[in-house]
């Protein structure tokens, strides 16, 4: 159960521009708290299920929120941008931000958004950069405005997918860069009911964090992802690592679990990103880079084990569970499971594949066969791969694996297993970071 925060006593007219995986948990959390919001989506289809109270994207208890908005009026979607800004005193540009060909952020649905409203913007209103933009965006966006009347803010989100709708509920900070501290504090004030912490500093620093954050948490699931080869290489147990350096403060238990290797909409862009900006202004970011190297790796070795565990992989039958790039998100962006499907696919393997959240294949999935539950996509094959860590998985019943399996391995990349529960039902059972 999500416990709200309170309702704010100053409530503002506020317009989220952008109905993604960061627009639309904004918009509902500045509406839940009090707010009035307008939610601008150009996306016809996108549009339609938002005003009919669906959400189109996959994020626990963000759906029934969306529908109480709506229904009691803190809450209206709009096509236009022009439409939504008109009485807004806070503007939140929550567009994309993705990846170009050099690795740097492509800031064109940025620009052309703030040419967009620039004239259409109520005189002394502010207009705040939300979506992870690069170092300098917000002097971009000001210029692209051409309007001195509008102070442009920096407000990165720190939201994580699938538990969203309480980090906007309860964030651990909240960042805002600005270089007018008044126009920093109103939008800080919006979330103030929420009790966060409040970092005020300039729109380069709070530009920066952002990044930083993303890139530490990527060096962070890289380093445990190696410490798990080191692991397998010298009979040590990376589970029991992760315990032991879980209890030193100094380093935390978060974002210690080994996987098949990190992805998602964010931290390979980011690090990308952050990669490009370093190159750019002439610093070697060697430990990021090496960072970014160990992800690829990872997902090399994935390959490696699954096809150890089948026998080779020409002509095999793997079966997947998980596609998504984490559990309890329908998000396959930059997947580590897709990347590791399509590389299999690639050697010629034969790939049945299972995900709550997908139900058929899209052209990241090509060659793939999408099935309706995971004990389907188990039947005859030579190994299943366990890709991501759905609770569902955990809760397996390993008899009917075993005999749909029959003698094949478990190649688990996500260690949901205890390794001897497996291995008591007669199946072959390969880990990461153990023996």
């Amino acid at each position: 159960m999500i416990t709200r925060p309170p309702t704010t006593s100053h409530p503002r007219n506020v317009a989220v521009i952008g109905a993604g995986y960061v627009g639309i948990p904004t918009a509902v959390t500045l509406a839940v708290i009090g707010h009035r919001v307008v939610l601008a989506e150009r996306d016809a289809s996108r549009l339609a299920m938002l005003k009919a109270g669906r959400s189109p994207i996959h994020e626990p208890g963000l759906e029934p929120l969306l529908q109480e908005c709506l229904r009691d009026g803190s809450l209206v979607c709009v096509e236009s941008a022009v439409t939504a800004v008109a009485d807004a005193h806070v503007t939140f540009l929550c567009v994309p931000t993705p990846q170009d060909d050099d690795g740097s952020a492509d800031l064109s649905y940025v620009v052309s958004t703030a040419h967009e409203i620039s004239e259409a913007l109520q005189p002394g209103s502010i207009v705040v950069n939300k979506s992870t933009v690069p170092v300098g965006t917000a002097q971009l966006v000001e210029r692209t405005l051409g309007r001195s009347d509008i102070a442009v803010v920096s407000n990165p989100e720190f939201l994580r997918e699938g538990t969203a709708v309480a980090d906007s509920f309860h964030p651990d900070r909240v960042v805002v860069g600005s270089h007018d501290v008044a126009k920093g504090r109103e939008v800080s004030d919006l979330f103030a009911s929420t009790g966060a912490a409040v970092v005020l500093t300039t729109t380069a620093t709070a530009e920066t964090i952002k990044y930083a954050s993303n890139a530490f948490l990527a060096v962070k699931l890289s380093f445990i992802n190696a410490m798990a080869g080191f692991c397998e290489s010298v009979g040590a147990d990376v589970r029991d690592l992760v315990v032991g350096l879980g209890f030193d403060p100094r380093i935390g238990r978060h974002y210690l679990n080994v996987g098949p290797g990190w992805g998602g909409s964010c931290l390979p862009k980011d690090t990308a990103a952050l990669l490009h900006m370093s190159e750019s202004n002439g610093f070697d970011f060697e430990l990021l880079r090496g960072a970014i190297n160990t992800n690829e790796s990872q997902l090399q070795r994935m390959v490696e084990k699954i096809s150890r565990g089948a026998g080779g992989l020409q002509g095999k039958t793997i079966a997947v569970w998980g596609l998504t790039f984490k559990a309890d998100t329908d998000d396959r962006r930059c997947s580590p499971a897709v990347d590791i499907v399509q590389r299999l696919v690639a050697a010629g393997a034969t790939v049945r594949a299972y995900d709550p959240m997908v139900h058929e294949a899209g052209s990241d999935l090509a060659g793939v066969e999408i099935v309706s539950d995971m004990y389907s996509a188990v039947t005859g094959a030579d190994a299943l791969a366990v890709l991501t860590e759905w609770s569902e998985f955990r809760l397996a019943d390993l008899r009917t694996v075993a005999q749909e399996l029959g003698a094949g391995t478990v190649v688990d990349c996500r260690n949901l297993f205890e390794p001897g529960d497996v291995r008591a039902h007669h199946l072959h059972y390969e880990g990461i970071g153990s023996l």
